[in-house]
């Protein structure tokens, strides 16, 4: 060390030789251990975190609740450190003899913070403790001590007195992993091994991917398509002796976490909108809004973890018969909605508003409130009177879908007995009818010669709120090609949906197909034709993106996929609200 390094003043100076002077990296948030000395954290964990391209900050172990929920916000990703065993008593189990010293200061703490920072979609990288700490907070179970309560076959040792830095055993890893194999090969791997603990159960939220000899879990990923990976071993301490064999974990976490961080700056800057959700359907269970309610998808609580800012909630109607007394029912059951919508955000109106206007909700964005918009699902809501379609309009609907599962007496159904050949005549009044007042003609759940009747009787462009391929899920309720091709010439937009059922046939559908049919939309429709409607609680919601705190999600596979800013704000509203704005300002009355 020569006498330069103590030359403070010049190291300062370098910041300043150029602008900006430094490189943006994503910030990792490491949990820090707690000694006789307070909180403390081992070298290798910041050193893999620096050499991986990331800046560290050490989280030390506190329960206080808004300096959690704080340091949440302002982290792009979590690293897990290792350290004592995990309190029992918190898992709803007892002591036994075997178990080793717990750390009082930490489990709290950490079992808080994984599971916001799951709820936020924060990546997260847990070693040793911190594996048993992912399965403990999502749902899975955890050895207390793996030698006296596993039983089977003989145990390797586990807890090694080898220098931390040198391999002790293998692991190897499964052929299905979709993180930890693509980062660290098809196995053996060696690794070293400190642990008595271990995941007994990885639970619904994560899946094994790596396992010792002797059948101990070694390794956990996400099963919801999340950057969430948990290893038993401790990668950190091989850089301590130049070994970077691990250091393709640490920079799976960094680049996880950049591309989290460029998904939440660009959500600051753009106004994201969910074209259709059906939360009203849940209100007779008395849901709370401003709480993170698990009966529904959709509440201020998800939309703020996912860095949604709008969504449009409709007002659904069943299709049933068409007496004069059913039709009167509807219309009344359609307000009735409307009302409770209405009441819902005059309850929480420091926190969001109704917004009938694109102005509306960019004023609403930048005077930081979430912004709800009115909808009704099923033009049964306006039976065969033409001049409810002004009283809803009065009411702030911005879109009616013309019908649902069934034929009504404006159209036909996808899903309904042809009973019109597309258009009835009262149909093509409302059509028109909308067109002069201002509102969207919506044709998702349209049969195809409605479909068509109204694309081309309507002199305003219109829209598919919620709906996918026929060409990659062959279901009526989706649009084919041709469909597609012709919703973009008359300058329509199709919002993808993520009703599993709409997505695939077969196999459990994921967020890789809800991609994959906007891709196709793209590639059909041109980029500014296509949008998002996700039917949260209309049986929307799939791995990956099921509720409104995972939509950052679908916002990141778009960078994925090397969609530009202005690509992206058109699929997340920008397109669907040029249609609105074109409807809005082309009306007559």
């Amino acid at each position: 060390m020569g006498t330069d390094y103590f030359d403070w003043q010049t190291a300062y100076g370098r910041y300043h030789d150029r602008f900006p002077g430094f490189k943006p990296q994503p910030v990792i948030g490491i949990t820090g251990n707690f000694g006789e000395k307070g909180c403390e954290l081992a070298e290798g964990y910041f050193e893999s975190v620096l050499k991986a391209g990331a800046t560290p900050v050490i989280i030390p172990p506190f329960e206080d609740k808004d300096a959690l929920a704080n340091v949440l916000d302002r982290v792009d990703g979590l690293l897990l450190s290792g350290g004592g065993d995990l309190n029992p008593l918190f898992t709803g189990e007892e002591p036994i003899p075997q178990l080793h010293a717990v750390n009082y200061k930490r489990d709290l703490t950490e079992l808080l913070l994984i599971r916001l920072a799951y709820d936020r979609q924060i990546p997260m990288l847990g070693i040793c403790r911190g594996i048993q700490m992912l399965a403990a907070a999502l749902g899975g179970t955890v050895w207390q001590d793996i030698y006296s309560q596993q039983s089977g076959q003989p145990l390797l040792k586990h807890d090694q007195q080898l220098d931390r830095r040198y391999a002790s055993h293998t692991v190897g890893i499964a052929t299905d992993s979709t993180i930890l194999r693509p980062l660290l090969g098809d196995g053996p791997v060696a690794v070293n091994s400190f642990h008595h603990q271990a995941v007994r159960d990885a639970g619904p939220r994560l899946r094994v991917c790596a396992t010792s000899p002797d059948g101990i879990i070694e390794a956990v990923e996400s099963a919801e398509h999340k950057s969430i990976l948990g290893v038993q071993w401790h990668p950190e301490c091989f850089i301590l002796r130049q070994d970077e064999c691990m250091m393709p974990l640490f920079e799976w976490l960094t680049r996880e976490a950049a591309s989290f961080a460029r998904a939440k700056a660009l959500h600051r800057r753009i106004l994201t909108l969910d074209s259709h959700c059906d939360t009203p359907m849940f209100f007779h269970k008395d849901i709370r809004f401003d709480r993170r309610d698990p009966n529904v998808l959709v509440d201020l609580h998800k939309m703020t973890e996912g860095r949604l800012d709008a969504t449009i909630m409709v007002a659904y109607l069943e299709q049933k018969e068409r007496t004069d007394e059913a039709l009167l029912a509807a219309t009344a059951k359609a307000d009735r909605i409307l009302t409770q919508i209405e009441k819902m955000v005059a309850e929480n109106c420091t926190a969001v508003d109704l917004a009938y206007t694109p102005a509306d909700l960019h004023r609403l964005k930048r005077e930081g409130k979430k912004a709800i918009m009115l909808g009704i699902e099923n033009g049964y809501a306006i039976g065969k009177d033409l001049s409810l379609l002004r009283h809803f309009r009065d009411r702030g609907i911005v879109y009616m879908t013309l019908c649902h599962n069934g034929d009504n007496d404006i159209c036909d159904s996808a899903r309904g007995q042809g009973e019109w050949g597309g258009l009835s005549p009262f149909g093509r009044e409302v059509v028109r009818e909308m067109n002069r007042l201002g509102i969207m003609v919506d044709l998702s759940h349209a049969a195809e010669s409605s479909f068509y009747d109204a694309l081309e009787l309507s002199t305003a462009p219109v829209v598919c709120s919620h709906s996918s391929c026929r060409a990659l899920c062959d279901v009526p309720r989706n649009l084919t090609d041709d469909q597609l091709k012709a919703l973009a010439r008359k300058g329509g937009v199709a919002q993808v949906t993520l009703y599993k059922g709409f997505l695939r046939k077969d196999g459990e559908a994921s967020i890789l197909d809800a991609v994959e049919h906007l891709n196709h939309m793209v590639n059909l429709m041109g980029v500014e034709h296509v949008g998002i409607g996700t039917d949260f609680d209309g049986d929307g919601g799939i791995p990956g993106c099921a509720s409104a705190s995972e939509v950052i999600n679908f916002t990141r596979r778009l960078l994925a996929e090397r969609y530009s800013e202005t690509d992206i704000a058109g699929i997340w509203g920008g397109n669907f609200l040029r249609v609105m704005q074109l409807v809005q300002d082309n009306k007559t009355e």
